[in-house]
Order: C-alpha cells, then structure tokens, then sequence
C-alpha cells in the first residue's frame, strides 16, 4: 500500500469555523450566528463588487502568474520596490512557502504558543523542528496571554531558520509594544529570519504597538506578512502578501509559489480594495468602536479580558472552553474553542455582539 511521509499521516486536521447555516438546521432554528473565524460583518466593497463583475468576462484565461498589477500597487503604498513584494492565496499559503524557502530536515521554526495554529503544522509538514515558547501574563495577574519576546529570543538556536511573531497575536488579541520588539528584532542573528505576521494590523488602535512595514526598514533580516481576508474583507477569494526588506527574500518565496495561485478575481478585488482604502478605515475604526464595548461587557460579567488589537476578543477560560464553546453553538452562536485554554469571539455586528452576550448570560444562568 502506498503510505504518505508519517508527518504528514500525523497531522491533525484543520477545522475551520463551522458553518452557521448547517448549525441552524441542526438545532432548528432559523439562523445561527457565526463569530469564529475572523471574518468582518460588512459586506464586500462596492468597488471590489464592481471590479469582480468586469474581471469575470476573461476567467477562461489563466491570470496573471506575478499579480503585477496588485504588486505595483502594495509597492506604491508601502514605498518599496516590486522586488519586494510577493503576493500569495493567503498569507497562510505565504507561510508555507517561507517554511519550504527557509527550513530542511533539522532545521527548526520558533514561535510563540499559543499563536496562529497553522505554524507547527508548517513545521512538521516541511520536516523542521517547532521551537514553542510559551505566552506569558501581559499585565500583571493576567492570564498568558503575550510573547515572551526574551523567552522566544533565548530559545532560537543554530539551526533556527524562522521566527514567527504574530502581532497581534491570534488568538488572543494582544500584541508587543515598539521598544521590546525592537529590541528583539536587533538582537536576532542575522541568519535568522524574523517574519512579522500582521494580518490584524489594520485594527491596532494602540499607538504603541508598532507598525511592522516601520520596523523592517534596514533589517534585511525581517520580513512582513498581510491579508486582505480580514480587514478588506476579501477572505472568500485568499489573497496574501509578504514585505521584505531584502528582495532575496521576497525572490525565494516567489520561487516556491503555486503557478497562479492569485486568480484573477482575487487580484481585480485586492486592486479595488487598495483603492478604497478610506472606507475600510472607516469600517475598522467601527469594528474597534464595537471591540471596545464588547470587551466591556464581558469584564462586567466577571471575564479577564485582556485588551485587543485585533477584531476579536479572548476568554481565558482554561479547561470550561470546550464546554463553553458547545453550551454557545447550543444557542446558535459559533465562536472558537482552543481546548484547556480559552475561546476567541470574533468582534461581529452589534446584533451578532448582542445575541453572543445573550447567549452568554442564558448559558451562565443554565449553571455553564
């Protein structure tokens, strides 16, 4: 019988957020509310409707294997050169080939834990050892809930290729400030490369905490990566992007694409997107309005939530996350489970905020 590598028989499977109208048939009722995957409430922008409808007449063709057009606009924006940028299905599918550009068998990826589930996967898949550092309180008598940039530093040894520091962190919301991260970033040896991954970047409301397109600037060892599925809410069509500051970086991880793996609509949108740039503004800065209340309410009911630069929150509920993620979908509110640790609530509408509070309080009072 023909066997897969036994890391990859190995690998758990990765479970997206549930699909809200097969909840609602299940419990029967007329609409369930899914606030676990990230995604923004707001409808596609008028402008990316537009550009998908007049990019849809030439999909019998094969789309542009650079996406030169989105490549010259992240350029223009973040005044860099084409070289690079390099734009990916996701900024997932950019991590996967950074791990296959960077790291072999014996190599090793750092990162903090918990973070973004997908980097041991990574690790594993391309035959690197995962180095985990754990979170710890970010304020004190806090839960872990931060990188311990010191701990992740100590930690990276010879053969550590990678360093992820995902800020924000997903998911629990909170990020590093400038003065630690530079700090780190300075410190790091130079055969290492540290990738910034910021795909909640646009939702910081905190001045401290820096923004990464800043950092890399004469560290040619550091890297930034983006998404265009949060914020721009463009996640059903998966368009990713790296930042470098050594264009050898953004080169290797080009080398190591799937050939047309931006679609045509995809890059029509990203476009149109960047071109409306105030108007996402606008919507984020009525997410973290929403955030804000969100996270208030939850403290008056006695939960330690710790502040969010992201567009979700964290409930540091250890062992009750399970419990309490199922006593939620039981109601028709999704949310996302990290078992032993906690549930991240996606910062949804105010109504969706409402009913999840409701849900919440109706599960309280049942004794969950």
């Amino acid at each position: 019988m023909v066997s897969p590598r036994p890391a990859v028989q190995a690998l758990p499977a990765y479970r997206p957020g549930r699909n809200p109208a097969d909840l609602a048939r299940e419990i029967g009722v007329d609409r369930a509310i899914k606030l676990a995957s990230n995604e923004v409430a707001f409808p596609p922008l008028p402008a990316v409707v537009d550009a998908i409808a007049a990019a849809a007449g030439e999909t019998n063709r094969y789309p542009d294997n650079g996406a030169v057009v989105l490549t010259d606009a992240l350029a223009e924006r973040y005044g860099v050169d084409p070289a690079q940028v390099a734009t990916g299905c996701g900024a997932v599918m950019l991590c996967q080939q950074l791990a296959q550009a960077y790291t072999e068998p014996g190599a090793s990826i750092a990162f903090a834990w918990r973070s973004f589930e997908m980097y041991p996967l990574l690790a594993q898949v391309a035959g690197a050892r995962s180095i985990q550092v754990p979170l710890v309180p970010g304020r004190e008598g806090g839960p872990a809930d931060t990188h311990d940039l010191d701990g992740l530093l100590a930690a990276i040894d010879d053969d550590t290729r990678l360093v992820f520091v995902c800020n924000p962190n997903n998911p629990t919301g909170t990020a590093v400030r400038r003065a630690g991260l530079e700090k780190f970033l300075d410190a790091v040896p130079v055969t290492t490369l540290v990738v910034l991954d910021e795909a909640y970047r646009e939702f910081v409301s905190d001045p401290d905490v820096p923004d990464g397109t800043e950092l890399m600037r004469g560290r040619p060892n550091v890297a930034v990566l983006r998404t265009f599925s949060k914020a721009w809410g463009l996640a059903g069509l998966r368009v990713g992007y790296l930042l470098a500051e050594d264009p050898a970086v953004a080169e290797a991880v080009r080398k190591t694409h799937v050939p047309f793996s931006v679609s045509m609509l995809a890059q029509a949108a990203a476009v149109a997107a960047l071109a409306s740039e105030d108007e996402v503004r606008a919507r984020c800065a009525s997410v973290v309005a929403e955030r804000k209340r969100l996270v208030a309410a939850l403290r008056a009911r006695g939960f330690d939530v710790s502040d969010s630069q992201a567009n979700f929150v964290w409930l540091p509920v250890g062992e009750q996350a399970a419990p309490l993620a199922a006593a939620l979908e039981a109601r028709a509110v999704i949310t996302r489970p990290f078992a032993g640790v906690g549930v991240r609530v996606t910062v949804g509408a105010p109504e969706e905020n409402d009913a999840f509070l409701a849900a919440l309080d109706a599960v309280r009072a049942d004794g969950g």
